[in-house]
């Protein structure tokens, strides 16, 4: 079973009553998250849709584009997830356990002490890369606020808790490291996003990292 068909997620967008018809997945990650439980189509529904985001925006993908691109009926996509601005926030809640997933992985059992600078960089390409699973995250920051804003909050406590890691890791390298450090090194992850975007393809990623290596570490 992929890593999706295992996903058991903590969100308060079903009735225990609905929830109790669905055929359930794994739970996520090991760890029980009651009250949403999806099951295997639409998983499938929210990887499509996931993709659909990423490349096109969230204003440009409506629930016709979804259901014709899944071939379900669309009363079956709001028997799942009732509203698109809650099928947004499923969406991004299933990107940031992933992402989450992925970052702690990194920074719990990546290499050993004498490597931290490596633990950052390794956060550094994560979170840049455009293909990979912050670029919906960041990507979200910009286009839901005002449309979809309980999504956006899903991509906000992201970003402070990525902040978090970011500063768990700053502090094993300098004990003067502030949490204004981390969440400047976030901000230059986010600036070489912008710069990736409007660089015609060029990956820069590398020579950006010189440059902050060279001042955090």
């Amino acid at each position: 079973m992929c890593q999706a068909q295992s996903l058991r997620l903590c969100c308060a967008f079903f009735s225990p009553k609905k929830v109790s018809h669905l055929e359930t997945t794994r739970i996520y990650n090991g760890k029980t998250m009651p009250n949403l439980v999806l099951p295997a189509r639409a998983i499938q529904v929210i990887n499509t849709s996931i993709n659909l985001f990423h490349h096109f925006g969230f204003h440009m993908v409506g629930v016709d584009r979804i259901v014709k691109e899944c071939g379900i009926p669309k009363a079956t996509f709001y028997n799942y997830f009732h509203s698109k601005e809650r099928f947004i926030e499923i969406c991004l809640i299933v990107q940031k356990e992933r992402l989450k997933e992925k970052v702690v992985s990194i920074a719990e059992y990546g290499k050993d002490a004498s490597a931290r600078g490596d633990k950052l960089k390794e956060l550094y390409l994560l979170h840049t890369d455009l293909d990979g699973l912050y670029y919906l995250l960041f990507k979200a920051i910009f286009e839901t606020k005002l449309s979809y804003p309980k999504a956006y909050q899903v991509a906000i406590k992201y970003r402070t808790w990525l902040m978090n890691e970011i500063y768990s890791q700053l502090i094993k390298l300098k004990t003067d490291a502030t949490f204004q450090d981390a969440k400047l090194f976030l901000y230059m992850i986010e600036g070489t996003i912008i710069q990736h975007l409007s660089s015609d393809g060029a990956d820069n990623r590398e020579s950006h990292w010189n440059m902050i290596s060279n001042i955090f570490l």
